[in-house]
């Protein structure tokens, strides 16, 4: 899927080794954990989706999601990143919309859930410009926002 020349693609044989390479700033670090370790955990929990993120066919992002639902019912979006190189250019803003539909059209989810640290500024403002809700939600360190999609089959 593509729009403004960002595009999410499976992870593959030819794009993994670039996510791993790719790095948030310094003072984002404490919440995320690299994208090596990530792409290893969709390894051996099979229901996890992890994707490349391009710009202009450059690989400059990673993101991840469960294809199963979880906690509060819902889907569960695991990573979001772009490398400190491209961010504040909206493309975190495009790859997850990319996702939403996505997952939206082969899982038919309706509800997503994102779990972030509340100190996590870049994360809060991303998730709120996408309309996701902050319900109270709250698993150890991490709160959780909800989004409800529409049902795709009323499309």
């Amino acid at each position: 899927m593509k729009t403004n020349n960002v595009k999410i693609v499976e992870l593959n044989a030819e794009n993994w080794y670039d996510c791993c390479e790719l790095e948030v700033s310094e003072d984002q670090k404490q919440y995320m954990e690299p994208n090596a370790v990530s792409i290893a955990q969709s390894k051996f929990e099979h229901s996890l989706k992890p994707y490349a993120i391009c710009k202009d066919n450059q690989t400059v992002g990673f993101l991840m999601y469960n294809s199963v639902p979880e906690e509060l019912g819902g889907y569960w979006v695991y990573r979001i990143m772009v490398d400190q190189a491209f961010q504040g250019q909206g493309i975190g803003k495009a790859a997850t919309n990319l996702m939403l539909t996505e997952m939206n059209r082969l899982l038919g989810s309706t509800k997503i859930v994102v779990g972030y640290h509340p100190d996590n500024l870049n994360a809060h403002n991303l998730y709120k410009s996408l309309g996701f809700e902050d319900l109270g939600d709250r698993f150890g360190k991490e709160m959780a926002v909800v989004k409800q999609l529409d049902n795709p089959q009323d499309k």
